[in-house]
């Protein structure tokens, strides 16, 4: 069986050659995320361009995802590029400051601060490694002791325990980074800090804007923000789908919260039918070894076992030196932690109810193949929406997802245990449905005998209109 378990790698100096990044398409990655806090907007559209190119090679349609860089809430920089904090030491924070920081104090980029903050609250600088307890505020300077000292660099970020900085999630230079994402099409954005939906409302309504005809991207909230948590439902619903952002969200809320939160998250995201993504450290180990250590391999498990469509690497394979082994170990914990999942379709049906006709064709199409154990379930659609409610439920058996439009193919790459293909749907149904089963026939999905379940929709073609089930055996 494929795997299901979709794999996010992150682009950069390890893998930003057209060798590398097509061996590691060819390895499992299913989505490559330019992280838009490095690089210039024609580095964007160049590896965009490059990303096409080694996707080609390789056979394969895949997402590409543009990460915006979001509110930057940094300390200034250092005269040496750093100072090492001792504890019990003061130290100031000054908003106003202009030369470089020393020992004594640093300027910030995030000038808000002053204002965000009070006596006797807790800042956590370079994820949590350095901790300040605030004394005063007096104008532009926070004053504060070192509760928790060592070595502090250039521009480390702030974070506040249990939240309530109130910077933007959208700044001017994401702004700026929708316009260039749009130009060269990327598949999804993912918002950095969102607080609450109008966040998300604000970057889908970007997106709309500087968006080419006809092509609407996928927006993915990152929860990394303590005050994302309280409102997740409605930052859910106004999303497709959130990335389990573990590092800030870990600093804000404590390292503790995080595994039972990450849970949380996966299970309300597959109720509302959105996707997650499950990032932060997840192979951290190999940016430097070969091999991860057995905590990471049970956390990358854990994370398949708790549903999640995709999990993500980030240094590993952008500034590592293993991306492609790193690649290559991930794909194979996903497929043993796959294997061992169990499925109960019909729990998971238990006290549903479905309005659409098309929702309901999806969830009689899992039922029925579940039941009948059929070799796989294909989905003839447009916009991609049938298989994702498919996705949502574990059926124990491959979803094929063909389609006539690319950006539906290319979205559809990370949808969790999702084959997008190609079809053209724009001749008469049974033709359409016979050409179907041919093609998965000579790619090897199916073979003689094999019974599988179909959808589609009549008039085909029509966004919406998947009105038809049907049980199928693949002739001789």
């Amino acid at each position: 069986m494929p795997r299901a378990t979709k794999i996010v790698a992150t682009l950069g100096p390890s893998s930003n050659t057209p060798e590398m990044l097509e061996a590691m398409i060819r390895a499992g990655v299913n989505v490559v995320r330019l992280n838009f806090s490095h690089g210039t907007a024609q580095d964007h559209i160049n590896r965009a361009a490059m990303v096409r190119d080694a996707a080609q090679r390789a056979g394969v349609e895949i997402a590409i995802m543009a990460d915006l860089q979001g509110p930057k809430i940094r300390v200034g920089k250092f005269v040496h590029g750093k100072v090492m904090l001792q504890n019990g030491a003061p130290f100031v924070l000054d908003a106003s400051r202009t030369e470089l920081g020393d020992e004594a104090g640093v300027g910030l980029d995030y000038k808000e601060l002053p204002r965000d903050v009070k006596p006797s609250d807790v800042l956590l600088l370079n994820d949590g490694l350095i901790v300040l307890q605030v004394d005063t505020v007096r104008g532009p300077a926070v004053h504060t002791t070192v509760v928790m000292g060592g070595e502090l660099s250039n521009n480390k970020g702030i974070n506040k325990r249990g939240g309530g900085l109130t910077a933007p999630a959208l700044t001017a230079k994401d702004m700026d980074d929708i316009k260039t994402a749009m130009s060269l099409y990327a598949d999804y954005v993912a918002v950095s800090f969102p607080k609450n939906a109008t966040d998300m409302e604000l970057a889908r309504q970007l997106c709309t804007i500087s968006a080419p005809q006809g092509h609407r991207p996928g927006l993915i909230a990152k929860i990394e923000r303590a005050e994302a948590i309280p409102e997740l439902e409605s930052i859910l619903r106004a999303s497709d789908g959130i990335m389990v952002a573990r590092g800030d969200l870990a600093v804000e809320v404590g390292n503790a919260a995080v595994p039972a939160l990450q849970k949380r998250m996966i299970k309300l995201a597959r109720e509302y039918d959105k996707l997650t993504i499950t990032a932060t450290q997840m192979m951290e180990s190999m940016i430097l070894a070969p091999v991860p250590t057995r905590a990471e391999v049970s956390d990358v498990a854990n994370a398949v076992l708790d549903g999640t469509d995709a999990v993500m690497l980030s240094a590993e394979t952008a500034a590592g030196k293993f991306p492609l082994e790193t690649v290559k170990e991930m794909s194979q914990i996903c497929r043993m932690a796959e294997a061992a999942q169990d499925g109960d379709l019909n729990g998971s049906f238990s006290g549903k109810t479905f309005n659409r006709i098309d929702h309901s064709i999806a969830m009689g199409a899992l039922f029925t193949a579940y039941h009948l154990g059929a070799k796989a379930i294909v989905a003839l659609t447009e916009s991609g929406s049938t298989a994702l409610w498919m996705s949502r439920h574990n059926v124990g058996m491959p979803i094929y997802a063909l389609t006539a439009t690319q950006t539906s193919q290319r979205k559809m790459a990370l949808y969790r245990n999702v084959r997008p293909l190609m079809i053209d749907t724009s001749g008469e149904r049974d033709t359409t449905l016979m050409q179907a089963e041919a093609n998965l026939k000579a790619s090897g999905a199916l073979q003689s005998g094999d019974l599988y379940v179909i959808t589609c929709g009549e008039p085909m073609g029509a966004p919406g209109g998947t009105n038809m089930l049907k049980i199928c055996r693949v002739n001789a």
